[in-house]
């Protein structure tokens, strides 16, 4: 925290301190530190998760060799041994081997911004400049850790999750109505605001510098971006790769195991999710190639959920010669978890795959402290459907003028959405298709769309604001990120990469993962990766059957084509089901009308939509989970 006033006594500086990294303890179960510099009003403090030296020498906060720089550093610094060579080539000394030392002595030496151009990690931290006074506050690039910052009286504060903001006495904890507009769109919140007003998140790729001298309380200065994926992809763009789509795949080869092998440095247990999907096997098998020690293998199993990849996981296992270990959980267990969702996650999450994702994480923590995962691929390799599909149906609609579009919408969002879903009962079984009342309705919104932008919005909106807010804030269409590349896929890919990567996946796995202890690092999200995909054409990263060609060709080069070919399985729990059973009374409990229009929700719509869903004549799992999520966040302690 830094103190605008700078008049608040060193105990108390430690108090309030103290009541932010308790709530952080789960993130860093090892051991707590905390440095202050009552004169300046400069509090950092932090908890560890001990990964590499698990001495003091490791020990946060850090200051610099030289005194100027102290340092508290969340995340890992994947870089830190070429780094380490080259600093000591340039003078530095070293007393101890963690990667927080180096990245301490990078800032000292080369400052900020080099240090973090030169740093391959995830991260947030924070770096104190004892000789300008300045706080310097910076995330890593595709936003793999969190930072949350805000006002809490008249002390600037910030921290890995917002209960640490919500313990300053003085924190504007009131829900932010375009932050709430934002989720109900798109079952999280999306950067830079957080769901309460007090707050911001500092997007991926971005710094703060925050001035103690001229720093006035409730001012919000602005971040500056000093990576964005938007370059990276434009960058590749401008390179066409030279070779054949042999020679592209061996050059990821090449790249995605040294990606691998780089977060490989550990002093603590780790292992490899595995899923027996094409990712994950990927990951598993270049670890394999990377380490003499035989790998650690983790897969879960929840048959009653659907959830049973086993067979899979294990063949892929045995083929790769890994100790592998199906983790069996139950039904009972996933439900027991539930209620515990809006106290990890901080604020309002609707992903329902976060459920399994906490609990896959909370199994692997009983052997493993670090554990490498597949996220990522689908963002970095062109993997997801809907930029087939997507693209596909964009090119058909927008030959047509945009008022015959309109028109035709019209026609298209007429029958409601239920009696869309009766009539689609009469169709044989094999070409029945899930919610056709609301793919329609979805379709409708496509037709109205002026342009690609519009397209990626109807796909995603779960709610709009104006049909379940009470009160909905006048909003628009989400801008796109800047700096992103024209045509449709490029546009939607750079979409997912600058906004759902950081805002929605990425939270997921860090929240689930370290409500445990749990380190989870993702070889396929090295920043390098991205220039060398967009260097290649999109027909080697995309076909009519779906997407990731590139790195399919780099996973049969250790894994036969019959142990991964097989449809990709979902990861969501049966929300829908539980709703009308084992959840019925949690969440009659939370709709209760008293409940729902004390959040600022349309008690009668809400209600329309329980009933169809009981009655079984609609579906509205995702809908109904993703105001769930909210009301149960809203009454979380």
């Amino acid at each position: 925290m830094v103190d605008a006033n700078r008049d608040t006594p060193a105990p108390e500086l430690l108090a309030g301190l103290g009541r932010m990294v308790t709530t952080l303890v789960h993130r860093g179960p090892d051991a707590e530190g905390s440095w202050v510099d009552a004169e300046v009003g400069v509090a950092l403090g932090f908890r560890r998760l001990a990964i590499i030296d698990l001495t003091e020498t490791g020990a946060q906060p850090m200051r610099s060799a030289s005194g100027r720089w102290v340092v508290v550093f969340n995340g890992e610094l994947y870089s830190h041994r070429t780094m380490r060579a080259r600093l000591e080539a340039e003078g530095e000394r070293f007393r101890g081997r963690s990667d927080t030392e180096v990245l301490v002595a990078a800032i000292d030496r080369w400052g900020l911004r080099p240090a973090l151009e030169e740093a391959n990690g995830m991260f947030a931290l924070a770096a104190w400049d004892r000789a300008e006074r300045r706080l310097l506050l910076a995330r890593d690039r595709l936003g793999e850790k969190p930072l949350y910052y805000g006002w809490a009286g008249g002390r600037f504060v910030f921290a890995s999750e917002l209960a640490a903001l919500r313990a300053c006495p003085g924190f504007d904890d009131t829900v932010d109505d375009h932050a709430l507009a934002g989720y109900l769109r798109l079952t999280h919140v999306p950067a830079p605001r957080t769901i309460h007003r007090g707050a911001r998140t500092l997007p991926a790729g971005h710094l703060l510098e925050i001035r103690a001298n001229s720093l006035r309380p409730g001012e919000w200065p602005p971040p500056t971006q000093w990576w964005s994926p938007g370059r990276a992809m434009a960058e590749g763009l401008a390179s066409p790769f030279a070779g054949s789509i042999d020679d592209a795949a061996e050059q990821a080869h090449a790249l995605l195991a040294d990606a691998v092998a780089i977060r490989l440095d550990s002093d603590v247990p780790l292992g490899c999710f595995l899923s027996g999907g094409l990712d994950s096997s990927l990951v598993t098998a270049l670890t394999v190639q990377a380490r003499a020690d035989p790998v650690r293998t983790f897969t879960v199993r929840m048959p009653e959920l659907g959830f049973d990849e086993s067979e899979d996981a294990a063949r892929v296992a045995t083929h790769l010669g890994t100790r592998h270990e199906t983790i069996d959980l139950t039904v009972a267990e996933a439900l027991a978890a539930v209620p515990r969702l809006p106290a990890m996650y901080g604020e309002p999450f609707g992903d329902p795959s976060a459920l399994p994702t906490a609990l896959v994480c909370s199994a692997a923590r009983r052997a493993a402290t670090v554990a490498l995962g597949g996220d990522g691929g689908d963002e970095m390799f062109l993997g997801y459907n809907r930029y087939v599909l997507g693209d596909r149906l964009w090119r058909r609609v927008r030959r047509v003028p945009l008022p015959l579009r309109a028109a035709a919408a019209r026609v298209v969002a007429l029958p409601s959405p239920a009696t869309v879903d009766r009539l689609a009962t009469l169709a044989p079984g094999p070409r029945r298709v899930r919610n056709p009342g609301d793919k329609l309705q979805k379709l409708a919104r496509v037709l109205r769309a002026p342009d690609g932008q519009a397209v990626g919005d109807a796909l995603v909106e779960e709610w709009r604001p104006e049909d379940i807010l009470a009160h909905p804030p006048a909003t628009g269409p989400s801008p796109p990120p800047p700096g992103g590349p024209s045509g449709f896929i490029p546009a939607l890919a750079h979409r997912d990469l600058a906004t759902t990567l950081p805002d929605q996946m990425l939270v997921k796995v860090d929240r689930a993962s370290m409500a445990v202890g749990l380190e989870v690092r993702s070889p396929l999200l090295d920043h390098r990766l991205l220039g060398l995909v967009w260097s290649m054409p999109l027909a080697w990263h995309l076909d009519q059957s779906g997407g990731k060609r590139v790195l399919r060709r780099v996973l049969l080069e250790h894994v036969p084509a019959g142990l991964v070919d097989r449809p990709k399985m979902g990861f969501d729990p049966p929300i829908g089901t539980w709703l009308r059973g084992p959840l019925r009374e949690w969440a009659s409990d939370l709709l209760h009308p008293a409940t729902v229009d004390a959040a600022g929700l349309r008690a009668d719509v809400l209600r329309e939509r329980w009933d169809e869903h009981q009655s079984g004549r609609r579906n509205h799992d995702y809908a109904l989970w993703t105001v769930l999520q909210y009301l149960a966040w809203r009454a979380s302690p």
